[in-house]
C-alpha cells in the first residue's frame, strides 16, 4: 500500500529550489516517486492521501552536535559522575524523543558516557525504540590536563565519565582500536588543553605528531575523526592532520584555515551554548560571575575567525551542542541556524541547506536520507513558514506541523514539559556562600525562641550535682 503526500511546496536539495504542486509517494520506509502529481502513480482504492497543500515539506532537520547522554546537565559532575550508565541510556531515549518531536530525524552525538549512545543508535535502527537516526562516538579521548580530564588526578576520569584519559600514544592507538571494535561511528579527540599564554588562549592537549598518528590510525580502520578545538593550536593540529570535523574553531588561525580548506575538514561552530549563556544565565547560577564574560569574548573572536574560514571555502556544518541545562533537548536546537546567519552573515538558504543536506555527508548512512527523491528514506518535516527567506521562522516550534520518519508520521508518548530528574543526578552541594558573622549580620533569620519551638524542654543541670 502506498501513501501519497500532497505538498504545497517541496524543497529539492538537488537544485536548492522550492518547488510547487509536488507529490511524494511512499511505500514502506522509502519514497518511490517525487515530482508533479500528474507524472507519478495515482492512488488506488484504500491507499492513503495526506494533503499538506498549505505547507512546506522539506527533509528532516539534522544536528551534528547533540549529547543525548548528558541529561541537560547543570555541572560537569552531572555529566561525568552522577547516574549509572544504565540510567543514562534509558534517559537518552527521552532525549531522542524530544529531538525527534522538534523535527530532527538525524543527528550526531560526538561524545557520550560509555557506549550508551551507540546502544541507543542500534535500538533505534532495529526498531526497538523510536528516535532520530544516530551517528555515535563513544567516550572522547583526552590527555592529562585536556578537556574531559576535569577532576584532580586522584579522581581521574571514572569509567562513567564522557572522557577517556590516555597517557601515551600507544595507549591512544589501543583506545581507538577498542572503540572501533565496540562499534562507534566516529572517534572524538579533545584537542583543547589548559589555558595558556599563546594567542589562541589554549594549549593543544596533544602534540602535532600525536594528533596526526591518532587520525591516521582511525582512518586506516575506517572511522571518521571529530575534535573539540576552541583554541588556535588545537584547531591547527587537527586541520593539519585532516580530521573530518572541528567543533567550535572559535579562534582558528589563518594557517589552520588554509590547512582545513586543503584537507577538506569541516567546521561545526556550535554557537548556541555561548549565546544562550551570555543572554540567559542568571545571577544565582554558580558560573555567572565569570563564564558569560569569557564566552562573550569567545563569541566576538569566533564571529571574525569563522567568517574568514567560511570565505575561504572551508565546509561548514550545523550543530547546536544540545544536552546541557542551558541548551535542553528539543527546545533551542533550531536557534543555532539563526545564530549562524546572524553572527557569521551566512545567507539563510545556505544555513538551511546545511541542516537539510550538507550534514548528511558525514552521518551514518546519510546518502540514504539526504534528499526527498525516489529510493531515499521518507524522512521529512511539514512546516508552516519560509525559513529560506526568513531564517527566524525555523525557531518557532509551533510552525512544525508534522514529522515523518521512515514513511510513518511520528507519534510519541506524552512528554512532560521538562525531563524529570532523579535525585542522584544532582551534585550534593549544601551552600552557595560562606556564612560568617558579617554575612549573616542584618539578614533575616529565625529568632532563638522560634528555632526552639516544638523541641522538648529540658531542665538545666548543675555541674557537680549528686
Amino acid at each position: 500500500m502506498k501513501t501519497f503526500i500532497r505538498c504545497g511546496r517541496l524543497y529539492d536539495s538537488a537544485t536548492d529550489a522550492v518547488l510547487t504542486d509536488q507529490t511524494l509517494v511512499l511505500e514502506g520506509e522509502r519514497i518511490v516517486h517525487a515530482g508533479p502529481a500528474s507524472e507519478g502513480p495515482q492512488p488506488e482504492p484504500g491507499e492513503t492521501v495526506v494533503d499538506y497543500g498549505r505547507y512546506l515539506v522539506m527533509p528532516g532537520l539534522s544536528d551534528m552536535h547533540t549529547h543525548l547522554s548528558y541529561g541537560q546537565a547543570r555541572s560537569e559532575e552531572e555529566v561525568d559522575l552522577y547516574g549509572s550508565l544504565e540510567y543514562r541510556a534509558i534517559r537518552a531515549v527521552s532525549a531522542g524523543h524530544r529531538m525527534l518531536r522538534a523535527g530532527y530525524t538525524a543527528l550526531m552525538d560526538p561524545a557520550c558516557a560509555g557506549l550508551t549512545i551507540p546502544a541507543l543508535r542500534d535500538a533505534v535502527f532495529t526498531g526497538l525504540m523510536e528516535g532520530p537516526r544516530i551517528t555515535a562516538a563513544g567516550r572522547a579521548i583526552t590527555s592529562r590536563q585536556g578537556l574531559y580530564d576535569y577532576f584532580p588526578s586522584w579522581v581521574g576520569c571514572p569509567p562513567v565519565s564522557t572522557g577517556e584519559l590516555v597517557t601515551s600514544l600507544p595507549e591512544a592507538i589501543e583506545t581507538i582500536r577498542r572503540q572501533t571494535k565496540d562499534g562507534v561511528d566516529v572517534i572524538k579527540l579533545a584537542m583543547d588543553g589548559i589555558q595558556g599564554g599563546n594567542s589562541g588562549g589554549l594549549y593543544a592537549a596533544f602534540t602535532q605528531d600525536e594528533t596526526t598518528a591518532m587520525v591516521r590510525e582511525a582512518k586506516r580502520i575506517g572511522r571518521r575523526v571529530v575534535v573539540h578545538a576552541r583554541g588556535a593550536e588545537g584547531a591547527l593540529y587537527a586541520a593539519r592532520a585532516g580530521v573530518d570535523i572541528i567543533y567550535h574553531a572559535s579562534r582558528i588561525s589563518d594557517e589552520a584555515i588554509r590547512a582545513a580548506a586543503g584537507e577538506g575538514c569541516s567546521i561545526c561552530p556550535s554557537l548556541l551554548l555561548l549565546t544562550n549563556n551570555i543572554q540567559y544565565a542568571r545571577p544565582d547560577d554558580p558560573s555567572y560571575d565569570w563564564w558569560p564574560n569569557v564566552q562573550r569574548r569567545e563569541l566576538t573572536d569566533a564571529s571574525d575567525a569563522l567568517r574568514r574560514a567560511y570565505d575561504a571555502k572551508v565546509p561548514f556544518l550545523v550543530g547546536s551542542e544540545t544536552g546541557f541545562a542551558i541548551t535542553p533537548y528539543g527546545e533551542w536546537s533550531t536557534r543555532e541556524l539563526v545564530l549562524m546567519a546572524r553572527f557569521l552573515d551566512i545567507p539563510a538558504e545556505k544555513v538551511m541547506r546545511m541542516t537539510l543536506h550538507d550534514n548528511r555527508r558525514l552521518l551514518r548512512g546519510g546518502r540514504e536520507f539526504d534528499a526527498l527523491s525516489a529510493g531515499k528514506f521518507a524522512d521529512f518535516v511539514v512546516f508552516d513558514g519560509d525559513p529560506f527567506a526568513r531564517i527566524e521562522d525555523i525557531e518557532d516550534k509551533h510552525r512544525f506541523i508534522d514529522v515523518w520518519k521512515g514513511g510513518r508520521k511520528v507519534t510519541l508518548p506524552h512528554l512532560p514539559p521538562e525531563m524529570p530528574r532523579h535525585p542522584n543526578e544532582d551534585s550534593q552541594g549544601y551552600w552557595n556562600r560562606l556564612y560568617s558573622r558579617e554575612t549573616v549580620a542584618g539578614a533575616p533569620s529565625l529568632s532563638a525562641e522560634t528555632l526552639l519551638e516544638g523541641l522538648p524542654k529540658r531542665n538545666p543541670t548543675t555541674r557537680g550535682a549528686a
